[in-house]
């Protein structure tokens, strides 16, 4: 049986000042799908609103359920505690899209 992995990840824009938290199975295509939103500028999607398109945090779970539990938490957050996160395992705020 094959294992499934899902992602809970956070994209920023290029100016590091508006961040996304989302969940995938798929990480690039889903950021080739956001990246689309952002180039057709679609303002009914907040990543096209807000031109959110660069990986700056991502956490594997196993399970579904795992990984939206998490999405649901960091989007309660503050700013403040999200920038903490982030910063804990990539201090800099590189864009992690930029390694592939």
């Amino acid at each position: 049986m094959k294992k499934h992995l899902y992602h809970t990840y956070v994209l920023t824009n290029p100016s590091r000042t508006s961040f996304y938290t989302g969940v995938t199975n798929n990480m690039r295509a889903r950021l080739e799908r956001h990246r689309q939103e952002a180039a057709a500028y679609n303002k009914k999607k907040y990543t096209g609103r807000y031109n959110c398109i660069h990986l700056v945090y991502i956490e594997d779970h196993e399970w579904i359920q795992d990984a939206i539990r998490r999405e649901k938490e960091i989007k309660g957050w503050t700013r403040a505690k999200k920038l903490a996160l982030i910063r804990s395992v990539n201090p800099d705020m590189r864009f992690l899209e930029v390694d592939w």
